[in-house]
């Protein structure tokens, strides 16, 4: 009777592991196709970060040099995005969305904070990108030749007053050519006022995408992709992608915060110019988890694109343009 008792507890026993095993087969088991954010910055929360509205540039009235300066962001709406309280939060919140939205992402920032969001996700599924900075040619190819960056990014040029085809920038390139390093490149507009408010050295005219040229010209092996998308040159942006093949361009940064009416026109006209294939989606994350679905949202919900151009957006064009196959991302079984 005792044998049988003891057979009965070790039976019940092993139906528990049994059953606490497929609850967390179930759980982590992918449901959603991949998604990828290209552009993803990572730092420390900053206290007391203020909630911003979504498409905030909506509406950038003028200022007065003798009156207090504009403020950038705008937290006046029904329903603003909340900042994470502290780096504790953030980080569930990512992870949380890498986790559940299938999510893969192109990060660059402090490494410390990197690092942390790395353990808690599966492998991969955080590429570290670095920037130039203060790095010498030397530390900067160090830094790739270790293996743990894939990507040079960002690297942003337009707020120094600088063009990215100076010759000064020209020996960090040349690594990243060599070394068969894809880089991330502003290009575009910052703001509202933003030579006023922030960056005096900020120069509209350095967003240009032609400026571009000289750069690609010395390095034709080159691969980059144009953050914001060069916005809100589109022309020039067109003109530059079709004479140069290894051109993307991410609709980062503009797709949250300039009126939706017009991010919608800046995206269809790419696509009607033939480069839905050269799209790709990002944040241009910062300090507002929501941030990511409400920029998901705009190519989710864009009419005047299929299903299939969604997918490559979202997707299949930044898999492409970083190399990686299909093999390196979940999947949902079929």
């Amino acid at each position: 009777m005792e044998t049988i008792k003891k057979l009965s507890v070790t039976m019940l026993f092993l139906c528990a592991v049994t059953l606490l095993s497929a609850q967390s087969n179930s759980q982590s088991k992918v449901t959603r196709l991949p998604l990828f954010d290209v552009h993803v910055h990572v730092s420390k929360v900053r206290p007391g970060s203020s909630p911003l509205c979504p498409w905030f540039l909506t509406s950038m009235p003028g200022s007065d040099p003798n009156e207090e300066r504009i403020s950038f962001f705008n937290s006046d709406c029904t329903d603003p995005l909340m900042p994470a309280k502290d780096d504790e939060e953030m980080k569930n919140e990512i992870v949380r969305r890498i986790k559940e939205m299938n999510l893969t992402m192109i990060a660059f920032g402090d490494l410390g904070i990197m690092r942390s969001w790395m353990k808690e996700v599966p492998e991969g599924r955080i590429i570290p990108g670095i920037g130039i900075g203060n790095l010498t040619v030397e530390q900067f190819r160090d830094s790739l030749e270790s293996g743990f960056y894939k990507v040079m990014a960002e690297v942003a040029p337009q707020y120094q007053g600088k063009s990215p085809s100076d010759m000064e920038f020209d020996p960090y390139f040349a690594v990243a050519e060599e070394l068969n390093i894809p880089a991330g490149i502003h290009m575009g507009t910052g703001g509202n006022g933003m030579a006023n408010i922030t960056s005096p050295s900020f120069r509209a005219s350095l967003g240009d995408p032609f400026l571009l040229e000289d750069l690609l010209a010395r390095h034709p092996k080159l691969k980059i992709y144009v953050m914001h998308a060069g916005y809100p040159m589109a022309e020039n942006m067109i003109a530059l992608m079709g004479a140069h093949a290894y051109v993307y361009v991410d609709i980062s940064g503009m797709i949250w915060s300039y009126p939706l009416d017009e991010v919608h026109a800046y995206i269809k006209r790419l696509v009607q110019a033939g480069f839905g294939k050269r799209i790709m989606y990002g944040t241009d994350f910062m300090t507002w988890p929501r941030m990511i679905e409400t920029s998901m949202g705009v190519i989710e919900h864009a009419q005047y694109l299929s299903e299939d151009q969604k997918r490559d957006i979202l997707f299949n064009n930044a898999a492409r343009f970083f190399r990686l196959d299909k093999s390196y991302f979940d999947w949902p079984e079929e």
